[in-house]
């Protein structure tokens, strides 16, 4: 519903009489909604209140912040290094045990191109995931490193 007084245009916005005034005087800012008004039986008229914004704890970051930082940190490679003292199913069961989610499939061909090439990638995954990965590789007596993944994921 639209009605017209003077230099406002008054536009309906629900069924409880709440209306939205858009200022169409000799302004540059033509349409641009000015305040919205609550003018019906028993309301005052007054303007909306203004929206809370959340606040962190001054060295809290919030869930926002976190979720964005683990998206844009770069990815590392958790490198598995031939040794010549462990046998191959070890290799194979130390994988399984220590990255989560290998599969006896991936642990075997990691174990085999590390064998033969002299290396291999067990994992690609965040700085703090790596450097814990590889720490356990290297509890377990295997040889393994870490390096940013950059250029060639």
């Amino acid at each position: 519903m639209k009605k017209s007084k003077g230099s406002m245009v008054w536009f309906s916005l629900a069924s409880n009489g709440d209306r939205l005034s858009l200022y169409k005087g000799h302004c540059a800012n033509h349409g641009i909604p000015t305040a919205i008004l609550a003018t019906g039986p028993g309301k005052g008229g007054g303007l909306l209140e203004r929206p809370t914004i959340e606040k962190t704890t001054p060295g809290r970051e919030s869930e926002f912040d976190l979720r964005k930082s683990r998206k844009t940190a770069p990815p590392y490679r958790v490198i598995l290094h031939n040794d010549n003292y462990n046998k191959r199913e070890y290799v194979v069961q130390v994988l399984m045990k220590v990255i989560p989610g290998m599969t006896l499939d991936n642990a075997v061909n990691i174990m085999q191109e590390a064998h033969y090439n002299g290396l291999a990638v067990v994992i690609i995954c965040s700085q703090a995931d790596a450097e814990e990965h590889c720490m356990q590789l290297r509890g377990n007596g295997l040889l393994s490193s870490i390096e940013p993944a950059s250029g060639g994921c």
